[in-house]
């Protein structure tokens, strides 16, 4: 994923764009309520830690790899222990430099027969090439991609398996995409790069697994997995679904972890939400790490060979996990 519009540039943007401005909320346990509102399952962070380990373990999940493919096979292997209806879309793209690029998207489903549903998502791919590492030496080798991709596959892989152990009111789809972080490096000047940064996204909202797929709304998870996270309302999401930004900031802050869920604006970033939103017409939104105070506005080491496994954090992947449990259970 990248930025679209710088940071400073969004935020005199975002308040002009949004047909909701969201406004300065207070995040102290006096102004919000504490607690979830209904019994929401425990989120094992453990287990969420213990996933991200098994994907670094295949080595970077770059795309025509035999370690993308292995990857591939445990996640499958992971989605069918917890609901019988998983879904593998298949298919082939290309790259900035034309390069064919084969592709999985692993789609798992509860409650298929409803269609009072909501969608979660995360990517699993690795991104072929360290273009901001530090290390000029650096910059062609493939990332590791701990947070940037593994941390979203692994708290959605601990949701899936609450999700079997205690049915939701609702249907709720889990993709996991392909192919999302092999955008070209930042050294390419090209015109319309955005269409080379998640095309596993994009093929799936232009040939959606149901002809008639719909859903109520979705949460796309990015970089969710680094000690003391920042999330701060990013922009396409404060675009599209103000309203559901709103819903799990207050989620979050309500049942305790306002120093992670900011009520701050953040940028514009191209990441999987935008074609939900813009072709599927799904009000999907973005959690993810966003630093005013970093370089590139991310993740200290995103795009870095320092993206690795000792930057995960349990109790960031908890907060976010049990977040977004909070939100599923609660809905109706």
């Amino acid at each position: 994923m990248k930025y679209t519009i710088p940071y400073i540039i969004a935020l005199a943007f975002i308040v002009g764009s949004c047909n909701q401005p969201v406004k300065q909320e207070s995040t102290t346990q006096e102004a919000v309520p504490s607690g979830p509102r209904v019994a929401v399952p425990a989120f094992n962070a453990d287990s969420a830690y213990e996933s991200c380990r098994i994907q670094l373990a295949f080595g970077p999940r770059v795309p025509n790899t035999a370690a993308h493919q292995k990857c591939a096979d445990y996640l499958i292997s992971k989605m069918k222990s917890y609901t019988k209806d998983v879904i593998v879309q298949k298919g082939q793209v290309y790259a900035y430099d034309k390069t064919p690029l084969k592709f999985q998207n692993i789609i798992a489903s509860w409650k298929p027969e409803t269609n009072n549903r909501i969608l979660l998502c995360a990517h699993w791919d690795s991104r072929p090439f360290a273009d901001h590492d530090p290390d000029p030496m650096k910059r062609k080798m493939p990332v590791d991609a701990a947070n940037d991709g593994a941390s979203g596959v692994g708290v959605l892989i601990e949701v899936a398996r609450q999700l079997s152990l205690q049915n939701p009111t609702i249907g709720v789809d889990l993709i996991l995409f392909d192919v999302e972080d092999y955008g070209p490096p930042q050294d390419v000047t090209m015109e319309n790069s955005d269409q080379y940064w998640g095309q596993g996204a994009q093929y799936w909202a232009n040939n959606p697994h149901k002809s008639d797929y719909s859903a109520k709304y979705g949460i796309l998870l990015d970089m969710v997995g680094a000690k003391n996270a920042t999330f701060l309302m990013e922009g396409v999401s404060l675009e599209y679904a103000t309203d559901i930004v709103k819903l799990v900031w207050s989620a979050g802050n309500r049942i305790g972890y306002s120093s992670y869920f900011l009520y701050e604006k953040g940028g514009y970033i191209t990441d999987d939400h935008v074609p939900i939103n813009k072709i599927m017409n799904i009000p999907t939104i973005d959690i993810i790490h966003l630093d005013k105070n970093s370089e590139s506005g991310f993740y200290p080491y995103w795009h870095t060979t320092g993206d690795t496994f000792d930057k995960l954090d349990k109790n960031t992947l908890k907060v976010v996990g049990q977040t977004v449990l909070t939100v599923i259970y609660e809905e109706k």
